[in-house]
């Protein structure tokens, strides 16, 4: 910057970066927009002969760069590219796809046990776009296949494994067969596993969703999402465009959070496993508990299933209690070191009654058929020291 310029423009320019080395902390962004050294330069861009950033909204070196770590966690091992992109929010990340792939008179396959949220956008938003909804089992293949077969409709398949809050588990090598045999898409929620316990594109799935606002980011301070896609220009052309033009990008600052987060993630997702699984085994045992739900124990029905597809069984848990919907608030109520919490993931252990939190607005009757009960309750184990954790549950539960 020449000395001659006025004060008032010395201070409203920026400067060269005053950068010698590379930092060793991926840098925050935080700029809406990206200078450009030549009209050439802006229009090799815009029209994708060049690669560049142009606008916060179309991505950032620190949004594109944790993208792309994800991408690579989602393939570790597998002989195969992705394509991965950042959003707003997990909910972004579902509703950019859909509205990407889907279009008046096409039908979503899905499961009627799957997290509230998801539950609701097909429903009140996709819906009205005349997007329909059709639920079946998952587990039943005969059925899909069926549904497949007789509706040409249904172009996508959209489901959660294990399942939210039931952790139901899903054949996701299966399924993607039988799509692939009828053309479909098949898209998979992960957000319970995250890639270092289960990686469905090993399977044949199409499309993987992350709320990494739970365990990828771990530690609650971000709210943010992410896409996986193997299909490249799919992911590059229409699903991106969508992206730029709803404006569900993600922002800087939650990525840089994201990013900080990931770097435990293989440690943290041990932890939660282990503590996990001692809590669900001490459960199982105590007398004004009904059933639980994990697949880590051997008396769950999709166990043999979860250990073909997943590496551990992971941090989240539900349980049922004999007393319903009374006991269910009076044991939350009653807890001293857990915490209440509408989400999942942290460090710390939380905990959510979804007849009254995450699915409060699913219809019970619809709850009901899907094991969601009133006296149902989820945990989402933390990596406290378990001791302290089943000292709460045994005094809330008693």
């Amino acid at each position: 910057m020449k000395k001659s310029y006025g004060f008032g423009s010395i201070c409203a320019r920026e400067i060269k970066e005053n950068r010698t080395t590379a930092p060793h902390n991926l840098p925050i962004y935080a700029t809406s927009s990206f200078e450009l050294e030549s009209l050439q330069e802006s229009i090799d861009i815009f029209s994708k002969k060049e690669e560049g950033h142009l606008y916060g909204r179309f991505g950032n070196p620190t949004i594109d760069t944790v993208a792309k770590k994800i991408g690579y966690m989602e393939t570790y091992g597998l002989e195969m590219e992705a394509r991965a992109l950042l959003f707003s929010s997990g909910m972004a990340a579902i509703s950019t796809l859909m509205i990407s792939l889907l279009q008046s008179g096409d039908k979503v396959l899905t499961a009627g046990n799957i997290y509230g949220g998801t539950t609701e956008l097909l429903l009140k938003v996709l819906q009205p776009l005349g997007i329909e909804i059709e639920t079946v089992k998952m587990n039943d293949l005969a059925k899909i296949e069926h549904a497949l077969y007789n509706d040409p409709a249904i172009k996508m398949i959209y489901f959660e494994t294990p399942a939210n809050p039931t952790l139901a588990c899903v054949d996701m090598e299966a399924i993607s067969q039988l799509a692939k045999t009828y053309e479909k898409w098949v898209a998979v929620d992960n957000t319970f596993c995250t890639p270092y316990l289960q990686q469905p594109l090993k399977f044949g799935v199409d499309f993987v969703v992350h709320s990494t606002t739970k365990y990828l980011n771990g530690h609650g301070n971000s709210i943010a999402g992410a896409l996986v896609g193997k299909d490249i220009d799919l992911m590059e052309g229409r699903i991106f465009q969508t992206l730029k033009l709803l404006g569900t990008n993600c922002n800087s600052w939650d990525a840089w959070l994201t990013h900080n987060g990931m770097k435990t993630l293989e440690l943290r997702m041990q932890r939660h496993s282990s503590n996990a699984l001692q809590v669900a085994r001490f459960l199982k045992t105590h007398e004004a508990v009904a059933q639980v739900n994990y697949t880590g124990l051997e008396s769950h029905p999709d166990h043999e299933l979860a250990k073909k597809q997943m590496r551990m069984h992971g941090g989240m848990l539900s349980f049922e209690l004999k007393g319903g919907l009374a006991a269910g608030e009076e044991f939350i109520n009653r807890l001293q070191f857990c915490t209440i919490a509408p989400t999942l993931g942290d460090v710390d252990t939380l905990v959510m009654h979804p007849a009254t939190m995450s699915h409060i607005n699913v219809p019970r009757e619809v709850r009901y058929a899907n094991d969601i009960t009133d006296g149902l309750i989820r945990l989402s184990i933390g990596i406290e020291n378990v001791d302290d954790i089943l000292v709460d549950l045994i005094q809330a539960l008693n």
